[in-house]
């Protein structure tokens, strides 16, 4: 029998992100349910992105956080060769680095397992930073913790914030009707940002709280399980070894067998 038969997985990411993960649910026999909780919108400032931009080469170091990050950067540079192929690149995780390489960019240092921040920050190539200038590109908000870490360590760190992440407009119907079918608690969702989870208790409405809160969750960080504890989820959540699809998959058959 297939390790998620019979299962229906609530997954939140945006729509351009979500097929891979979705594919690997229902390979593994699971039903997929595409519920995305966060859009991924042009910046709010454009002409203040392209400015940044044209002053690349002053760096030392760019950061990409994310896929989403490389993506929208690439698409705001006037001509791929607008990018200095001298200055050096860092990305969070494997898909950001992907990303990277497919856009031509010179290949990146990587973070180590689990592909978050702090793996990035233990590379030894970012411990002493002294008058380094470094240039992180993310979407709106986030964490400071980079940028707070590399200038702890001598940097001087600005920030692109080269995409907006919005509450998009799902239909919420698909999911609801999902609950009224599903036995509680059997229907686990797969959440990999602290912002998709805030996203996700705003869009479900008081009605429905009840079966979010308490309905399994599958997350890519302990800050995300820590969150959805004082958001009121009422389970310990699965916590994925890695922030990638493989990963979350395999969390997912942990979870069906405990």
């Amino acid at each position: 029998m297939s390790e998620l038969s019979g299962v229906t997985v609530v997954v939140t990411r945006p729509v351009h992100q979500a097929e891979k993960l979705c594919q690997l649910i229902e390979a593994a026999g699971g039903k997929a349910l595409r519920f995305p909780v966060i859009d991924i919108r042009p910046p709010e400032h454009p002409q203040q992105c392209q400015a940044q931009l044209a002053r690349l080469a002053e760096y030392d170091l760019v950061i990409f956080v994310s896929a989403n990050a490389v993506n929208a950067t690439m698409a705001m540079l006037k001509t791929p060769q607008a990018w200095p192929m001298t200055l050096p690149v860092a990305a969070v995780g494997k898909a950001t680095a992907q990303a990277i390489i497919k856009k031509g960019l010179p290949a990146p240092c990587v973070a180590p397992e689990p592909f978050n921040s702090e793996a990035l920050l233990s590379l030894p190539e970012l411990q002493t930073l002294d008058g380094k200038r470094i240039l992180i590109f993310r979407g709106n908000g986030g964490r400071e913790l980079l940028r707070d870490s590399l200038c702890e360590r001598g940097a001087q760190v600005d920030y692109i914030e080269c995409y907006q992440r919005t509450v998009p407009e799902t239909d919420i119907r698909p999911l609801y009707a999902a609950w009224e079918q599903a036995r509680p608690g059997t229907m686990p969702i797969v959440v990999t940002s602290n912002r998709g989870l805030q996203n996700l208790v705003s869009m479900i409405d008081k009605e429905h709280h009840p079966v979010l809160l308490t309905s399994p969750l599958m997350v890519i960080s302990e800050r995300t399980a820590s969150l959805s504890a004082k958001l009121g989820f009422s389970q310990v959540p699965t916590v994925a070894t890695a922030a990638n699809d493989d990963a979350v998959l395999a969390a997912l058959k942990t979870w069906t067998k405990s």
